[in-house]
C-alpha cells in the first residue's frame, strides 16, 4: 500500500548495481519497495539475456510492468462493467 508522505523526498536506491536519488512524495519505504521491484525485474530479465546493454535490459522491465498495467486496467474495467450490469438489475 502506498504511503504519502506531504514533503517531497530524496532517497537513494540502488539499481541494477547503479545507485540512484529518487525524489518523490511516497514514504522513504515505498520508494525503497519500488526500486527494489524495479531491481529484481531488471536483474531477471539480463538473467535471461546476459548479452543485452543496461538500457536495453531497462527498457524491457519498463515494457513489462507497462503490460502488467494494462492487464490490471483492462481487468478494472472488466470487474466495474460487470458490477454496473449486475447493480442494475
Amino acid at each position: 500500500m502506498k504511503t504519502v508522505n506531504p514533503e517531497e523526498q530524496k532517497v537513494s536506491v540502488l539499481i541494477f548495481g547503479e545507485l540512484h536519488v529518487i525524489r518523490g512524495k511516497g514514504s522513504e519505504e515505498y520508494i525503497k519497495k519500488l526500486a527494489h521491484d524495479v531491481d529484481k525485474r531488471m536483474e531477471e530479465i539480463a538473467l535471461k539475456f546476459p548479452k543485452l546493454p543496461a538500457h536495453q535490459v531497462a527498457i524491457l522491465a519498463a515494457l513489462n510492468f507497462a503490460d502488467e498495467l494494462a492487464t490490471i486496467k483492462e481487468e478494472q474495467m472488466t470487474l466495474l462493467n460487470m458490477l454496473g450490469e449486475s447493480g442494475g438489475e
